[in-house]
């Protein structure tokens, strides 16, 4: 359901494609779990259907580089309000 989603504003996809990133969205996902690495499914299945989108070449990058963008901004503003409250709050603690 998310592919549905996702892919009519990354790229038009076939069945077939959609089967395509669905299979490598779960093997890479089990893949990585069997290493003990975090992946996000979303973040694999978006890197599916725009592996798809190129090689078709009906990729929106303008879709893909905001994805991106707020992709790299979420880790470094989830760290600094992280920090933020936590130093508030041990601050209250003591």
């Amino acid at each position: 359901m998310l592919t549905v989603a996702i892919s009519h504003k990354i790229t038009t996809i076939t069945h077939d494609q959609g089967l395509s990133a669905n299979l490598v969205t779960a093997l890479l996902v089990i893949f990585a779990s069997k290493f003990g690495m975090a992946v996000s499914t979303t973040h694999v299945s978006v890197g599916s259907l725009f592996g798809i989108g190129l090689v078709s070449g009906k990729a929106n990058t303008g879709v893909i580089a905001s994805i991106a963008l707020s992709w790299l901004l979420t880790l470094p503003c989830a760290a600094i309000c992280s920090a933020v409250i936590y130093s508030a709050v041990a601050t209250n603690l003591q």
